[in-house]
């Protein structure tokens, strides 16, 4: 069996989306691939919800527990490791992670951030792009490195600026797309290793 672990830290809607993908186009059947954990750092994470009524394993690890990143990032991995993931996948994961976490899971870790990478890294992605003028956003599925929101660009998608948009509308036609590109990317990834 091929594991994925999802991490959380909100609504989990890209979490709901792959683990439906997964449901409806019966990854365990055809290619011995499932969701086998839902982790959040917040225990008020409405995901959490949304994940067990799909019949998704949900753990609550809270980072305000640890001393550390490095003492969480610890405790998150031995989570993690616990169910032998093939693919870690950041679904709204609002942590930066150590650069030895990032290490441990180097090739099976990605991320969706809400912009058409390499451009707007970081928060406020959304009204940055509009306050630059763009007359395109997106949003970019890549490999996790140890420097924020780099690595190889596993899939993206494009959205035009309309006038008059705001952050929140911005934000609103953008994740549309992440719910459709980020499980893409993840059926991809494990059909390129068969």
């Amino acid at each position: 069996m091929k594991n994925i672990v999802i991490l959380i830290s909100g609504s989990g809607s890209n979490m709901a989306a792959i683990a439906r993908a997964a449901q409806k186009e019966a990854w365990q059947a055809k290619w011995g691939v499932r969701v086998a954990a839902v982790i959040s750092n917040k225990a008020d994470a409405p995901g959490l919800a949304l994940a067990s009524g799909l019949g998704l394993a949900t753990e609550v690890l809270p980072h305000q527990s640890f001393d550390s990143r490095e003492a969480f990032d610890a405790a998150l991995m031995a989570r993690i490791d616990h169910h032998a993931p093939a693919l870690v996948v950041l679904a709204g994961f609002m942590r930066i992670l150590t650069p030895g976490f990032v290490q441990h899971y180097a090739g099976r870790l990605i991320n969706i951030h809400p912009s058409l990478l390499p451009a707007f890294t970081g928060l406020n992605t959304h009204q940055r792009a509009i306050d630059a003028g763009c007359q395109v956003a997106g949003a970019t599925v890549h490999q996790v490195t140890a420097e924020l929101d780099h690595g190889d660009i596993l899939a993206q998608a494009v959205v035009p600026l309309l006038p008059g948009d705001t952050a929140q509308a911005l934000a609103a036609r953008v994740l549309t797309q992440e719910h459709l590109i980020f499980p893409q990317a993840v059926r991809a990834f494990f059909a390129s290793r068969g």
